[in-house]
């Protein structure tokens, strides 16, 4: 019965109760030796730390540029519409739930590749200029949000 499962024996082991008398064997110091950094409350020092020698991270050289003002979009291709019913509306929770698109980015974008066979009504943050007169070319509207 599933209220009756228990671990294998020895695949858990109890906490060790630290501080709790000298008979538990882990008493006064509490396995932490006697003074020193490690063995105040708090102590330690913080990963990286290499006792005041200049820590490995910052003796490497740096490489590379990160551009902070670049924007991703995700892309959709005219093809991939031909998913969806002449005369609908193609937003980008529609495009996420037809699973055109997984991760949204920074918005998405419409690219002209292939061919589009109905007219369509698409609200996207960009379009490509191939991507507008494939859709404008059935009469569609592609409007940008």
């Amino acid at each position: 019965m599933l209220n009756e499962l228990k671990p294998v024996s020895g695949a858990r082991h109890s906490k060790k109760r630290l501080g709790r008398g000298i008979g538990s064997g882990q008493g006064k110091t509490a396995g932490k030796g006697s003074k020193g950094q490690n063995a105040r409350s708090g102590g330690g020092v913080r990963p990286g730390f290499e006792g005041g020698q200049l820590p490995l991270f910052q003796r490497l050289p740096k490489r590379g540029f990160h551009n902070f003002t670049k924007v991703e979009y995700a892309i959709v291709n005219v093809s991939e519409l031909n998913k969806f019913r002449a005369g609908s509306t193609v937003t980008i929770d529609t495009l996420i739930e037809n699973g055109l698109v997984k991760d949204v980015k920074d918005g998405v974008k419409i690219l002209g590749n292939g061919e589009l066979t109905k007219k369509l009504t698409v609200k996207a943050n960009k379009f490509s200029e191939s991507a507008k007169k494939a859709i404008e070319a059935l009469g569609g509207k592609a409007e940008e949000i």
